[in-house]
């Protein structure tokens, strides 16, 4: 008897399961069948992209012939930009599959540069780079990662008073402006708001965004960067919160004597900072 009744629930538990399994296969098929067709693969105008796209017109028409306008676009000398392309190339390069061929590093940079430059949409990109939106969003944190691992090294603080005699002499040269040794501002950077931040990185202006703290020498170099504080707080208020208004404070830059750094009225007038 128990083993008749083992065979019965098999039975049953085996049609059970292949009723289900045909429900699912039924579910699924009808889903299928209502999802739109994909029409191509690759738009056609994007398949243009070596020929047509902005990449091939900086190179072949802005690259040679108007190196000014090349400089506007990318803000940056062809010079700089080969040194930089030669120093992440390998990092952002990917290997070409069966189904597609892999975005050029050197598109990857150029798209880039020209967003950090200008701001523009990543829909405006797609369409002057010939490269769907979709695949920017990927690439474009990889390659901005990239950049600031190649020049991190470029971004120091002087260590010693000879280095900060130099960067005087830059300005009492170019700019007639003695013992001073650094200009320092706030930039917002606009950002889509974080998911639940509310108005923590709402600004004055009524946007969203985060503060890029920077000092620069004479030469417009960095030489100090502070970002990702958020909007809402002021210049003053992010310079305060940072390692370099520590440092100031407790004189660890070996900065030389009565030497002063300039800034605008949002900073907090100090003897080593000068303001209007």
């Amino acid at each position: 008897m128990e083993s008749l009744v083992a065979e019965a629930c098999s039975i049953l538990s085996g049609e059970l399961a292949q009723q289900l399994k045909q429900r699912l296969t039924e579910s699924d098929r009808s889903k299928l069948k209502s999802r739109k067709k994909r029409r191509w693969w690759v738009r056609q105008w994007i398949q243009k992209r070596k020929s047509n796209g902005g990449s091939m017109f900086i190179s072949r028409e802005l690259r040679n012939e108007n190196p000014e306008d090349f400089k506007n676009i990318l803000r940056m000398s062809d010079t700089h930009f080969e040194y930089l392309l030669n120093k992440i190339k390998s990092k952002i390069q990917k290997m070409d599959t069966t189904m597609r061929e892999a975005i050029p590093a050197d598109t990857k940079l150029k798209l880039t540069l020209r967003y950090l430059a200008t701001g523009d949409s990543f829909k405006s990109l797609e369409y002057f780079f010939r490269v769907p939106k979709c695949t920017i969003s990927l690439f474009l944190p990889e390659v901005c990662y990239e950049i600031y691992t190649a020049l991190a090294e470029f971004i120091e603080v002087p260590k010693t008073k000879n280095e900060w005699d130099e960067i005087e002499k830059g300005f009492q040269k170019r700019w007639n402006f003695p013992r001073c040794i650094g200009a320092m501002d706030g930039k917002h950077i606009l950002i889509k708001a974080p998911p639940k931040s509310g108005s923590e990185f709402y600004n004055y202006k009524h946007q969203y965004s985060i503060i890029l703290l920077a000092l620069i020498d004479h030469n417009y170099c960095f030489t100090y960067i502070d970002v990702g504080a958020n909007g809402k707080a002021s210049d003053g208020g992010v310079f305060q919160e940072s390692s370099f208004f520590e440092a100031l404070e407790n004189n660890t830059l070996n900065t030389p004597d009565d030497v002063v750094f300039v800034a605008d009225d949002a900073f907090p007038l100090k003897t080593y900072l000068m303001k209007p």
